[in-house]
Formats: structure tokens, C-alpha cells, sequence
């Protein structure tokens, strides 16, 4: 097995995003994608992430096989990886490890000892949404962060013409409009939406923004929100995030 990438940060970008919600992960080799599909420890959120082989130089494996990774060890090498490296994985399975070579104007090499993670199949849920919203990165970016400032989670409506994003505090409230231009689309399969969703988590799914710069959403009354950025021809990163009850 050996795979090339000229443009690291698909890689380097989206293992440090996914990071953030889970620490060890399988990775599925396939003919054509490097696959991962993990839930976080509270099990709130899913992330699914597809790296196409289109995104590489260089691509070939000769059997497809599942490796255990610890995100935390790989992030610290990915890391070091500069945007003009070239970065090879390879794996050993004499010493069960993932060889990491960066070549630039050195050659660096890492060796990532692989694990045995034995847990059950993740199976991405088929899930059907009324709402469905693309916006500019930074305007969404921009939206969760100002929530932030007013509570802990927040909620998102939909209507025909506009995207409204709102918090509540014990003594503040806030809320951003987003209308419908040529940044933002809004398609209802039926009436107004009106979810909730955690703000912690949120946060950390808007890193994302690092790769692409539209985000799709799509959620439901009282439903779990899906999350995904897309690089045509070489990667998709999702999220599904629960939604807050309304106790919570």
C-alpha cells in the first residue's frame, strides 16, 4: 500500500477537525476512498468522512483492510506537516504501523503504531429532512459564534425566504437572520422548522469551514442536524448532531 498527496491539508485539515469529538477511530482502506465512520464518546454526534482516491497523486492498495488509529498521536504528526510537503502513508504490517513520510526540503519519516480497536460497526443512520440550508461558511461560522455569547445551545428555523439562527439566555437573547442570495439557499419540503442543537458541539463542526467554503445543513422539527463540507472530487466531512430536548 502507498498513498500520495501533494495537497496535505485534506488530510492534516480533517483528521484535526474530527479529532475534536473522537480520539480513536477505525480507518477503512478501500479501492477507491479512505473511509471513517465514528461516534463520539457521548454519543451526541457522528462524524463520516471520505477522502476520494481522486484526491491523491498517487494511490494504490492492493487489499483493502481497516487500521486502528489514535487521532491524538496522528494529529501530533500531521502537525508538522508544511502546505509544500509531499506526505506518503504506508503501512507496515510486520510491525503494525502506519509509516508517515513528509518530503520537502527534507525528508521526515513517523511511524504510528497501529491499534486493535474492536467495537461494532458504525452504521450512518438514514435519516429524512424537511429543511435544508447552504450558506457561506463565514456567515454560518459567524452566526454560531455570536450565539455563543447569549447560552449553551441555540436553535434553527426555516422558512422559505430566510434562515434564522436564535439563543436564549437566563437574561439575554440573540438571534441572526440570514436571507436567501446567491450565498444561501433554502429548500422546505414542508412548513416552518423550528430545532435545537448544542452550541459546544457546534463549534467544533464549524472547523469544517477550514476546507470548504459553502456548508450544507439539514435538519427537521425536533430532529438531528446534518452538517457537510465538500471538495468536489476529493472529500466530503459530515457531522449528525442530536438535537436538545426541550429539558435540556
Amino acid at each position: 500500500m502507498k498513498l500520495v498527496l501533494t495537497e496535505p491539508r485534506y488530510l492534516k485539515d480533517s483528521i484535526l477537525i474530527i479529532s475534536e469529538l473522537v480520539n480513536e477511530v477505525n480507518l477503512k482502506l478501500y479501492k477507491d476512498r479512505i473511509e471513517l465512520v465514528a461516534m463520539d464518546p457521548a454519543n451526541v454526534a457522528m462524524v463520516i468522512f471520505k477522502l476520494l482516491s481522486s484526491a491523491f497523486s498517487e494511490y494504490n492498495i492492493d487489499q483493502e483492510k481497516t487500521i486502528g488509529v489514535n487521532l491524538i498521536n496522528l494529529t501530533q504528526i500531521l502537525k508538522r506537516v508544511k502546505p509544500t510537503d509531499m506526505l506518503i502513508l504506508e503501512v507496515d504490517s510486520d510491525k503494525n504501523k502506519l509509516i508517515i513520510t513528509l518530503k520537502g526540503v527534507s525528508t521526515k519519516r513517523f511511524e504510528l503504531g497501529l491499534l486493535n480497536i474492536d467495537e461494532r460497526e458504525q452504521k450512518v443512520p438514514n435519516l429524512s429532512f424537511s429543511a435544508k440550508v447552504e450558506t457561506n461558511t463565514l456567515l454560518f461560522n459567524d452566526a454560531i459564534e455570536d450565539m455563543e455569547a447569549i447560552g449553551d445551545s441555540l436553535s434553527f428555523q426555516a422558512t422559505n425566504d430566510r434562515f434564522l439562527i436564535n439563543s436564549e439566555g437566563n437574561i439575554s437573547s440573540g438571534n441572526v437572520e440570514i436571507g436567501t442570495d446567491e450565498d444561501t439557499t433554502i429548500d422546505l419540503s414542508g412548513g416552518p422548522v423550528d430545532a435545537r442543537y448544542s452550541i459546544e458541539y457546534l463549534k467544533k463542526i464549524i472547523k469544517g469551514s477550514k476546507l470548504a467554503n459553502k456548508v450544507n445543513l439539514e435538519f427537521a422539527q425536533n430532529y438531528p442536524l446534518r452538517v457537510e463540507y465538500k471538495v468536489l472530487d476529493k472529500l466530503a466531512l459530515q457531522f449528525v448532531l442530536a438535537p436538545r430536548t426541550p429539558t435540556e
